[in-house]
């Protein structure tokens, strides 16, 4: 049986700007039903006393504190720019006008 068709492989990569050969679209037909069999095979664990995670890994915020610090001056970050006006750095205009 075939889980992903054609069409949707073809309509994937229509949606991707992709172009496939026939041959190719025949290829990854075959690939992703191979993938699909595989990942199947896990709904034959027996998962019953298995606690349910959102994580492999215990994970946790390595974020820290935000906490102010001195930092430069106006004036030492202004010191190598190329050019700057009325205290802050100038660059070439992007969009035209």
């Amino acid at each position: 049986m075939e889980r992903i068709t054609k069409a949707q492989i073809k309509h994937v990569a229509h949606l991707a700007r992709l172009e496939f050969t026939d041959h190719e679209v025949e290829m990854f037909s075959e690939q992703l039903d191979s993938i699909i069999n595989y990942a199947e095979q896990l709904n034959e664990l027996d998962t019953t006393n298995v606690k349910p995670t959102s994580h492999v890994f215990d994970v946790k915020n390595v974020l820290r504190e935000d906490e102010v610090k001195p930092s430069l001056s106006q004036e030492d970050a202004l010191k190598n720019a190329p050019d700057q006006k009325d205290g802050q750095v100038k660059i070439p205009s992007v969009f035209e006008k």
